[in-house]
């Protein structure tokens, strides 16, 4: 008995002292929409603008034109677990992941160049310092799935 109390006093400390980290929507959170915003100095942040190797990512090719590859995003991002699509217009889409344990706010915010035919993004957590690689993870599975279409039909 005694141990179950506290662990109940123990977890509850920590929700409640996180959820005021857990965030709100903020539909322009990390972009205005025709630019990313760089990545903040904590590690918690991948983009495929950054010229920091630590959090630089390749940005992902058209696939065919921007209409198509926008459509190709918006189907993996709604396949994805705790994810929240914010925004989705024609060159831009904003994305929120939820973490399954405390639920932190991770932005994913996408642009199509039309331009250089890529899509570029920005993934940051929202609140706090690291996040373990679960935005480059997270990016990296996005990618995945938005280059292997077979892999969503399985």
């Amino acid at each position: 008995m005694g141990k179950a109390r506290n662990l109940m006093v123990l977890f509850s400390v920590i929700l409640s002292t996180t959820a005021g980290c857990m965030g709100h929507a903020q539909e322009e959170h990390g972009t205005n929409r025709n630019t990313l915003a760089p990545c903040p100095d904590s590690p918690n942040c991948v983009s495929t603008k950054s010229t920091d190797p630590d959090r630089a990512m390749s940005p992902l090719p058209y696939m065919g034109t921007r209409e198509k590859s926008h459509e190709r995003l918006i189907l993996v991002l709604r396949d994805m677990k705790r994810c929240t699509i914010i925004k989705a217009d024609p060159g831009y889409i904003h994305a929120e992941f939820r973490s399954a344990l405390f639920g932190f706010v991770d932005d994913v915010n996408f642009i199509f160049d039309d331009d250089e035919r890529r899509v570029h993004f920005r993934s940051a957590s929202r609140t706090g310092y690291y996040d373990f690689g679960a935005n480059r993870k997270r990016m990296k599975e996005i990618s995945e799935r938005y280059m292997n279409p077979k892999r969503e039909m399985e």
